[in-house]
């Protein structure tokens, strides 16, 4: 494998953990299918994480000399398998960073155990050996370091976990969208009698965008199930569309007024205001969607 095979047998960044031994990838424990030359790309990059490797370099080590192949398309190649094992697009890297022409560098935190480590300890008290933090500074913390964020700064979750909360909340809209059709009588009363004459502008309103908002939904909620890879990319640009959904959608809580009092749809207003971004937030921590701020 690698040099760093001899003192190093665990290399830990973020939710997923490389055995340089047996050449496995794991994320949560679950071990990954990944091929021979990507996993050695990964291992080279994990002896410098931080530092530039050369594509020289890298066709050095994993090509020998008297190898004859078409080394760029065969190192783009094992790249490109090797993000696809990381779930990571290339445009917004949590992990390996393309250096345009010259290389690659392994940007996130990372944490190696050495081969006697890996075995006598647990992996909630590893030996941090070398650790490299993104361009944004990590906080100090008694989490270890390779358990931060690379972009937010904050711990790490379980992408289970955010996947399962986007997925919730658009199971939430959902409702609401099915709800406010199958009761729209009552709609258009209650939104009469707050506002008179501007009844039948909010049903058409409830109309249209419920017609948008259920397809966008599913669209979303079948892309979080399936963990489509390119998610991220995917919402930065649907952001501003359900941003506008979401923010319209947020007075809903009002139509209710009958029922929980104006204080209580005033509350509900106010938590909904904020639920697209936390949207985007669940999709930064489980798809590394850099160009969004929380």
């Amino acid at each position: 494998m690698t040099d760093a095979s001899s003192t190093t047998k665990i290399a830990r960044f973020g939710v997923f953990e490389a055995d340089l031994v047996t050449g496995e990838l794991r994320r949560d424990g679950v071990k990954i299918r990944l091929q021979e030359q990507p996993f050695q790309v990964l291992a080279v990059l994990l002896e410098r994480p931080g530092e530039m490797v050369t594509r020289e370099e890298l066709q050095k080590r994993l090509w020998p000399a008297d190898t004859f192949v078409d080394f760029d398309h065969s190192l783009n190649t094992a790249v490109n398998k090797l993000r696809e094992a990381l779930s990571e697009p290339a445009a917004n890297p949590r992990f390996v960073q393309t250096v345009a022409r010259r290389g690659y560098r392994f940007i996130a935190p990372v944490q190696k155990l050495p081969s006697e480590a890996a075995s006598a300890s647990s992996p909630t008290t590893p030996q941090p050996v070398a650790a490299m933090t993104a361009p944004a500074t990590v906080k100090q913390s008694s989490t270890p370091a390779a358990n931060w964020h690379p972009g937010l700064e904050i711990p790490v979750p379980r992408r289970s976990l955010t996947r399962g909360l986007f997925g919730l909340i658009q199971i939430m809209y959902l409702i609401f969208y099915i709800v406010a059709l199958v009761r729209l009588g009552e709609v258009h009363r209650v939104a009469d009698s707050a506002v008179p004459g501007w009844g039948i502008l909010i049903v058409i309103a409830v109309l249209v965008s419920a017609g948008v908002g259920i397809p966008l939904r599913f669209y979303l909620l079948s892309a979080v199930s399936f963990d489509h890879g390119r998610l991220g990319e995917k919402f930065r640009r649907l952001f501003p569309a359900v941003l506008a959904l979401d923010q319209l959608w947020a007075i809903a809580p009002f139509l209710a007024i009958e029922v929980i009092g104006f204080g209580g749809a005033f509350a509900a207003c106010a938590g909904l205001l904020y639920i697209p971004f936390a949207e985007r937030t669940l999709i930064r921590m489980a798809y590394g969607l850099k160009s969004a701020t929380v």
